[in-house]
Order: structure tokens, then sequence, then C-alpha cells
């Protein structure tokens, strides 16, 4: 993969009700050969608590969509219904659950990995909770 391909260009969230609805526009398509993850870093003001949320591609189609409490070691996996895709477009459907407790003031960037190696990190994320 190239690094002009899948580029994150503009990362936003918002509140739906329960659901974190995060978009991910990207330079280009989703790879359609090997892994892509797109997702998001959470922290706490303190970073005592840090979340990980990601969609997983292999060869171009969803695979896992999950999020990652590091403070606790858990990761809980959704049902994939909550990711969508459509041309450049990335949505995933999150539960606000997923970053419960991070409180006011809370940190958060997005990332993109390509083939197991880190594409792009501490993009920023336009937000609107």
């Amino acid at each position: 993969m190239s690094s002009h391909d899948a580029l994150l260009k503009h990362v936003s969230i918002k509140a739906q009700d329960n659901t974190l609805v995060a978009n991910f526009d990207i330079d280009g398509n989703i790879p359609g050969a090997g892994a892509y993850v797109v997702g998001l870093v959470a922290s706490s003001p303190d970073h005592s608590s840090q979340r990980r949320l990601g969609i997983e591609f292999l060869n171009g189609e969803a695979i896992a969509f999950y999020s990652f409490c590091h403070d606790q070691t858990t990761e809980e996996n959704y049902d994939l219904s909550g990711v969508s895709h459509s041309g450049n477009t990335i949505t995933g459907n999150f539960p606000m659950a997923a970053i419960q407790g991070l409180g006011k003031g809370h940190f958060m960037t997005a990332f993109s990995e390509a083939d197991g190696r880190d594409f792009q990190g501490g993009f920023p994320v336009e937000e609107a909770l």
C-alpha cells in the first residue's frame, strides 16, 4: 500500500441517542487487498484511562468492529451491522458506553493502520458530543 492510498482526510464524531457516530473520510478507497484499520484513541484528561475504538477491514470487507479499554484490558466486539462504507467514507456506530467515564476535557485522536503497521496516528477529530 502506498502512502497515497486511504489516507485519513477528515474524522468527526457526534452523539446520536446512545450511539457515538464516527465518520472517517479517506483519500481514495478502502484497500482491496490486505488489512486496513481505522479508529479512535480516547483518553481521560489525566490519561489514566484510555480506549481504542476500531474498524478492521481485510481485502476491502469489514471483519471486526470493537473497543478496547486499556486500563481494564478488556475488549468488546460489536456487530458488523454498525459499520457502513460508501466510496471514501467509513462510518462506525459505536455504543456511547465505549467512551463513558472519560469525562469532559477528554482527548481524542484518530488513527489508521495498514497491514499491521501504523499508517497515521494523532489525527485530529472534530467532536460534536
